[in-house]
């Protein structure tokens, strides 16, 4: 199994940050907009280049989607940000008939997902947005990992037309990704190669499946870690492959297990070759103030729980 390793650990909301700040150098049409959090987005250094092509809403967050929408018509990228509760579950009728159904391309840009934003609490840590924002008809959906991935993302969704969702967070977690590859919309990256179990991963829990593939190869058990940066597109094809390998699944993700990328693979699965599966993600819950490495643990969202969904799923084959 290939070893992955990191040398740092860096929010990926600042790849978010210096994603944003480069497009800012290399495409005209970008602007951003921000709901009264430019620091905790990482904007800062995009506005000190670009002051004319940013526009601070504050805490009107249905305002910023509508204005957003309407820079579209003029051909501007628009990027908007704030934290993912309020970039989704507070604006949520704006984004369905102003940007969702008549397809603007605008990029709601989402910090602070799932419960790692730790201490601020249960009503920020919003673990249902992937769920709302996947049915959209016509939005695409993104979770990323690291800070390198996510600001490879930043820069691929400016080139794509369409509206589109990018989550990331707050904490500092390893930087494991390349730098320099390239982000495919819709197209997982399969990062360890595996006969007995397939780990589907998104977002923070993707270094936590790598670390949890190296305890169970030590015991044994060969593991395919697969990442799928991309929730909707779902690359099935890339799924469906492992598991005709494999037998079983686990899908890992920091989100209610209603709705995110678990429901997205079990159906796909369900439709073309009904396999085991088990969900890493919260249990239908809300969550708490505690520090991210507490609540990852107290939820089941870590290394440790992946390692027993594992031994869970594999019994069922």
């Amino acid at each position: 199994m290939k070893k992955y390793t990191y040398t740092e650990k860096k929010d990926t909301r600042s790849g978010f940050g210096d994603g944003l700040t480069e497009l800012g150098r290399t495409n005209p049409n970008v602007v951003a907009l921000c709901a009264d959090l430019i620091g905790s987005l990482k904007m800062d250094q995009f506005i000190k280049e670009n002051p004319e092509r940013f526009f601070q809403i504050g805490i009107a967050e249905a305002n910023m989607i509508g204005i957003a929408a309407g820079l579209t018509i003029g051909g501007k990228i628009p990027f908007t940000g704030t934290f993912a509760n309020f970039s989704t579950g507070r604006v949520y009728d704006q984004i369905r008939q102003s940007v969702a159904y008549s397809g603007k391309n605008v990029k709601i840009c989402a910090s602070h997902a799932g419960v790692t934003l730790g201490e601020d609490g249960a009503t920020h840590q919003i673990l249902e947005d992937i769920g709302l924002m996947k049915m959209l008809p016509g939005m695409t959906v993104i979770n990323t990992c690291d800070y390198n991935q996510t600001k490879a993302a930043t820069l691929a969704i400016a080139d794509f037309e369409g509206p589109v969702y990018l989550r990331f967070g707050r904490p500092k977690v390893p930087v494991f990704m390349p730098a320099d590859e390239k982000f495919e919309i819709g197209k997982g990256i399969q990062l360890t190669s595996g006969t007995d179990v397939t780990i589907v991963a998104t977002g923070h829990l993707v270094w936590e499946s790598l670390q949890a593939a190296e305890q169970l190869e030590a015991e044994g058990i060969s593991v395919e870690v697969i990442n799928i940066h991309t929730i909707k597109p779902l690359d099935e094809a890339i799924i469906l492959k492992s598991v005709a390998k494999t037998g079983c699944i686990v899908t890992a993700e920091e989100h209610n297990k209603l709705g995110g990328l678990g429901e997205s693979v079990a159906r796909t699965l369900a439709l073309n070759t009904p396999t085991p599966q088990e969900f890493v993600a919260t249990n239908d819950t809300f969550g708490e103030s505690g520090t991210p490495a507490q609540l990852m643990a107290k939820y089941g969202l870590d290394a440790a729980a992946v390692v027993k969904a594992v031994k869970r799923v594999i019994a069922r084959k």
